[in-house]
């Protein structure tokens, strides 16, 4: 298989630029597994590219496992991905539920670096709210209340220093964040790899997230 480093986009979900000596650069790789040969993980594309990611003890693994628009209660700290509708209010591509253990991770509400027009907020849902959204903007807060929309749920989203409302569509992807192991990096496993790339086009992984049960997310 032919092996080539891939260009990637920012991280979207708050890791910055690093520089210690060397220009580093934090990094979002997506796509499955090939293959894990000790501490080095061979991610392939869509397109059958083979990318080569060190894979230190210290990175952290976690899975993305399906979940319900029931499992969003009052107080629940949630990652959504959004993009603005025809009014302007932003409409979930995805909702991320996060364990207790990891609320206010990311908190806050900004653009997702990449992808034009799409937001990320992770928040606290704290109730109803017609307050639109900007365009391309990512959030991240805690659910107080959840209000009913037609087959939807609109979740009004508060973080520290602003809030959202969010349109949540029945058939949006909804999944829970739950502990993971090297041992989850199972080959076509779906992940998202959060790396630092070095000057010299080195990846080196610090986190990755493992789509349990065939999850892929939709963006």
């Amino acid at each position: 298989m032919k092996r080539q480093l891939l260009r990637f986009t920012a991280l979207a979900f708050g890791l910055g630029f690093a520089a210690v000596g060397v220009a580093q650069s934090s990094q979002t790789l997506r796509g499955h597994v090939g293959a894990v040969e000790g501490n080095t993980l061979h991610l392939e594309s869509a397109a059958g590219q083979d990318t080569i990611v060190e894979l230190p003890d210290s990175a952290r693994v976690t899975l993305r496992v399906p979940a319900t628009l029931d499992a969003i209660k009052p107080g629940t700290f949630v990652g959504t991905a959004a993009t603005p509708g025809p009014n302007g209010t932003l409409v979930a591509s995805e909702v991320h539920i996060f364990p207790e253990s990891r609320a206010r991770t990311g908190e806050g509400h900004r653009p997702m670096p990449g992808l034009p027009g799409s937001t990320m907020t992770n928040a606290t849902v704290a109730g109803v709210s017609a307050t639109p959204a900007d365009p391309g903007t990512m959030t991240n807060a805690t659910v107080e209340n959840v209000g009913s929309a037609g087959n939807a749920r609109t979740l009004r989203l508060t973080y520290q220093g602003g809030e959202q409302t969010v349109v949540v569509p029945d058939k949006t992807p909804i999944v829970t964040v739950a502990a993971g192991s090297r041992a989850s990096l199972t080959p076509g496993a779906h992940v998202i790899v959060y790396a630092q790339r070095a000057a010299n086009g080195a990846l080196t992984a610090q986190r990755i997230s493992v789509g349990a049960n065939g999850s892929v997310p939709p963006i």
